[in-house]
């Protein structure tokens, strides 16, 4: 790829331009880099306070009898935990913060093709994040409900669930417009000679995600507005005391939440393939299986949402069904798992910390993967289902995949995006206690399911107690190292070294502008004559 940059370089985006200054020109701003850093602002702080959460709800679990707090407040604490890390951090994430600021970038763009509508997406993320934290001040308190708010329970707790759908509600809003704005961007804003299977495949995990966003947000959002209208005016949808049919809840609910898992992952794979080349020395292995597997996963994953309700009575054939295209899932991700591994095979490993934390995202999304093949198995699930396996698993897949990616993009594309490099050493040092503590507390999780612990529940019996000891004290190790990661980075934002322009070697179009990118971020709209990781000792 070529792309060209002036001698003296313009003025980063981090400098205010124009007539407005200060808070003002952030709160105004089109530029898809700054939006990119606002949403990163906003997500980092809500999850400190979720994780913040999970930690109390930890500390619950060190004795078997309860003085800590109330079973009522557990259950609350219980949604919000789930209601910020899944709403607010884990689905908008990637595409949020790094489609945001990195797409445009990788095609050769200077913005997306709707900055104004890119704005309003992040005010509507704000708007239903204060709507979430009004809910747990007013009208009622804090809901109950845990994060899918099912019915007919929803339907029915005095506490302030109206309020905390609607807010969830207006989060979808944000998800589809920047849904919209991506999949034009990419149709219509490739700089020349950027074709199709000439496009990071970073562009493709988020291309499919961003479908994900526009087809499937629609039927969670009515969903919501169903829930409030029956609270409001008894009308019988969900509740079988009027008539209405809780499982539709539950069919309506993961038609959407089966396929928004993968609007959480699919991003987090597509950064990892771009880091894997990089620090691999290697062309990436399987190129257009990559690609195409982003869109299998989008398509398949579509499909398999009753796998959440094997134990619900269902019809045997439809269990049969749902069970075979669970499988079937699992093979799209199978591939890109192969080629990761295929391209760092006789690769020059230049072993750095965006490839640390991208081994742990493989290692751990394998356990989580696999588990969810267990329970895809419907002899396994009827034993697995609401117990803390399914707590465990989840959060493998979510914190080992999602979050352990986004980590791993972060590190990777910091340099570029702030302009400074963070202390590497630090870095490896919270890693240590993060992987350690992860481990203890979601392994220690699936063994107390396997051996018949319910979730949700605010106490537990003796026989699970040592287990419980062992994840609360891994959690106290997984606290601190993320608390470590992000002071590492915050300390570098401000005090650390200056970046190189390509740090780490990169052949993408990124690397190829100043650190931090200039406003509009190319001088000239590069020409684009071959594919992304082309590396030259591999041309030769």
């Amino acid at each position: 790829m070529s792309g060209t940059h002036a001698s003296t370089a313009p003025p980063s985006y981090l400098v205010d331009t124009g007539t407005r200054k200060g808070l003002m020109a952030w709160l105004t701003t089109t530029d898809h880099k700054r939006i990119g850093v606002l949403y990163l602002g906003a997500m980092v702080t809500f999850f400190m306070v979720a994780m913040g959460v999970g930690f109390v709800m930890r500390l619950v679990q060190l004795t078997t009898f309860q003085k800590l707090i109330s079973a009522q407040t557990y259950n609350a604490l219980f949604t919000v935990h789930g209601v910020i890390m899944i709403f607010l951090f884990v689905i908008p994430g990637l595409p949020a913060v790094f489609g945001n600021f990195f797409l445009p970038i990788l095609i050769g763009a200077k913005d997306v093709a709707f900055p104004r509508l890119n704005l309003t997406s992040w005010y509507f993320f704000m708007a239903g994040a204060i709507l979430a934290v009004l809910s747990l001040f007013t009208g009622g308190g804090a809901p109950d409900t845990g994060w899918s708010f099912y019915a007919p329970f929803s339907l029915k707790t005095g506490t302030n669930v109206s309020l905390a759908v609607f807010a969830a509600f207006v989060l979808g809003f944000s998800s589809m417009l920047t849904g919209i704005n991506f999949i034009t961007t990419i149709h219509r804003l490739r700089a020349p000679g950027m074709k199709w299977f000439r496009m990071p495949l970073f562009c493709w995990a988020v291309y499919s995600t961003a479908w994900i966003q526009l087809l499937a947000t629609p039927i969670i959002a009515i969903t919501l507005v169903l829930v409030i209208l029956e609270r409001f005016f008894g009308i019988g949808i969900f509740d079988p005391a009027k008539g209405g049919d809780p499982l539709l809840y539950q069919h309506l609910f993961w038609i959407y939440s089966h396929p928004a898992v993968y609007i959480m992952i699919l991003p987090a794979m597509g950064a990892i393939t771009e880091i894997i080349p990089t620090f691999a020395k290697r062309t990436i292995f399987g190129y257009k299986a990559i690609a195409f597997s982003s869109i299998a996963i989008a398509a398949v994953g579509s499909l398999v949402w009753a796998h959440h309700m094997f134990t619900s009575g269902m019809s045997n054939v439809a269990q049969i069904v749902f069970s075979l295209l669970t499988m079937i899932v699992a093979v799209p991700s199978a591939i890109k798992v192969f080629n990761w591994v295929g391209t760092l095979y006789k690769g020059s490993i230049d072993f750095q910390p965006p490839l640390l934390f991208t081994l742990t995202f493989i290692f751990l999304f394998c356990i989580g993967g696999l588990t969810g093949v267990m329970q895809g198995a419907l002899a396994v699930n009827v034993h697995l289902h609401d117990t803390y396996f399914i707590v465990g698993h989840f959060h493998y897949v979510m914190f080992g995949g999602t979050v352990m990616g986004f980590f791993a993009a972060l590190l990777y594309w910091f340099p570029k995006m702030f302009g400074k490099m963070y202390s590497k050493k630090a870095i490896y040092a919270s890693w240590f206690p993060m992987f350690v503590g992860f481990n203890m507390l979601y392994f220690g999780m699936l063994i107390l399911g396997m051996l018949g612990m319910p979730r949700r529940y605010y106490v537990h019996l003796p026989q699970y107690h040592t287990l419980h000891v062992v994840a609360t004290v891994g959690s106290w190790f997984l606290v601190l190292g993320l608390l470590g990661f992000f002071a590492t980075l915050l300390y570098a934002i401000f005090k650390g070294e200056k970046a190189e322009d390509n740090p780490w070697g990169g052949l993408t179009l990124e690397w190829t502008i100043p650190s931090p990118p200039p406003v509009e971020n190319f001088d000239e709209i590069p020409t684009i004559t071959a594919g992304p990781y082309v590396f030259p000792q591999e041309a030769q």
